[in-house]
């Protein structure tokens, strides 16, 4: 048997090393390598897959496209995430913190493809711990199989057996493959468990769903390359103190990566939340000042949501800045504007800032509802809750135009919303007419002041 080799790897970047390195030459980072054995013994030799013919260059008017559809997953909120379905024969990794809803939402989806047979991988729970948790979220699916295996030697076996049209597998951090001496959730080995899942999927045309944990930084634990190496990658997250779990696209081979899917924790497991504006707009008897709602727009879908400033004197002489689901540099960027440009002094004053619900927005649409909740908050005076607002504020302090401004519009109108404000040059070619909401139209903050507080 040949000399056993080892080599350094980069925990956070996967880099590789003949030698340790205090400080990563590659991402800059320091004490993150690690020893793992390289050596590829000819007695353990990885599971041999179906080649599916010789391969010769081909002109690409040649090639003849399938007339495959995208496979439904029965979920609307992670169809639209992908791009309107799963691609047969993509590979799909889903990363979130421990005990956010990624292995609950992956058995629902497993159990609702009806008339899939689908083959759900657990490295981390039984066979009766996951159908404990099928009865707890109640969906039954004959078509549904559970395999509690590591070996991707033992597992492939199982795939060429069943020829299922989905696979699951929970996590990639559990599996292993003999022609790797490390231990499992090293770099070496998700890097050559993914590889061979991958070169499954292509083969056989089946889509491959993996299940990824992440690192303490809030990174996909593994090298970097992983990300490289799937077709999409898909994001987890939720605050531990809301019920509301929020999926998105960080890469898409196949889609868009602005799309946004919601969903509420419950006791029956994950519910698809289909009207965000309801859930994250909050109910109250009397009016509050600091308050504002700001019209957004994630990926396609138009939402109403909550932004809740408070200002007040800073106590302890220099001021604070804090916000919460906003850019805080975006937050400082509009106060100098309110100081500089509009007068008030605000430089002296603590400025607290939340998104409602949980919920993080980068759409500089919500520059406006920003400006008036802070002005609301410093002048304590309610803006009326049947207001909303959809506009940039410009480093010159105008108003300016955001895109897809009727989807707004009519997002506001359906929820019984009284008056929009607006930029003034973002209505060129809209017939404001047919529209049952008011529509304000500001060119500058001054006016908002006008229009709201006098």
């Amino acid at each position: 048997m040949a000399k056993v080799k080892t080599s350094f790897f980069c925990q956070n970047c996967g880099a590789q090393s003949a030698k340790w390195q205090g400080k990563c030459s590659s991402c800059g980072e320091w004490n993150t390598f690690v020893e793992e054995i390289i050596q590829r013994e000819e007695t353990k030799r990885g599971y041999r897959m179906p080649e599916d013919g010789n391969r010769k260059p081909i002109r690409i008017s040649d090639v003849k496209v399938d007339s495959q559809k995208r496979l439904d997953l029965h979920d609307q909120e992670l169809n639209r995430v992908l791009g309107g379905g799963l691609v047969p024969g993509s590979v799909v990794l889903i990363g979130g913190e421990p005990g956010i809803g990624k292995s609950t939402l992956m058995l629902q989806v497993a159990l609702q493809c009806e008339g899939l047979k689908v083959l759900y991988i657990s490295g981390e729970e039984s066979e009766q711990q996951i159908r404990m948790r099928s009865e707890r979220i109640g969906m039954k699916q004959d078509e549904c199989y559970i395999l509690t295996e590591t070996s991707t030697q033992t597992i492939f076996p199982f795939l060429e057996e069943m020829k299922p049209g989905l696979v699951v597998v929970d996590s990639i951090q559990t599996l292993t493959t003999q022609v790797i001496e490390s231990t499992a959730g090293s770099i070496s080995q998700i890097r050559e468990c993914t590889a061979e899942l991958q070169k499954y999927s292509k083969i056989t045309n089946t889509p491959v769903i993996l299940i990824g944990h992440i690192t303490k930084d809030g990174t996909l634990a593994g090298p970097k390359i992983l990300e490289h190496m799937v077709d999409t990658v898909l994001q987890f997250e939720g605050d531990r103190n809301y019920d509301y779990r929020i999926i998105r696209a960080v890469k898409n081979r196949f889609g868009s990566t602005s799309e946004l899917g919601i969903y509420e924790m419950n006791d029956r497991g994950l519910r698809q939340v289909s009207n965000p504006s309801e859930i994250l707009l909050s109910h109250r008897d009397e009016p509050t000042s600091g308050i504002a709602i700001a019209a957004t727009i994630e990926g396609l879908r138009p939402m109403l949501i909550e932004t809740q400033a408070l200002v007040s004197s800073a106590a302890y002489g220099t001021p604070q800045r804090s916000s919460t689901g906003f850019d805080s540099r975006r937050l400082n960027m509009l106060l100098a504007v309110l100081e500089k440009r509009s007068g008030f002094r605000l430089g002296i004053k603590d400025v607290f800032l939340n998104i409602a619900g949980g919920i993080r927005v980068d759409d500089p649409a919500i520059d406006l509802a920003v400006v008036a909740a802070v002005l609301s908050s410093n002048e304590d005076k309610p803006i009326d809750f049947k207001t909303c607002f959809a506009a940039e504020v410009g480093l010159s302090g105008e108003i300016r135009p955001v895109t897809r401004i009727e989807p707004r519009i009519l997002e506001a109108e359906k929820l019984g919303f009284k008056q929009i404000f607006v930029s003034q040059y973002n209505l060129k070619g809209v017939d404001v007419k047919k529209f049952k909401i008011g529509v304000r139209q500001v060119k500058k903050i001054e006016d908002l002041w006008v229009s709201l507080f006098r």
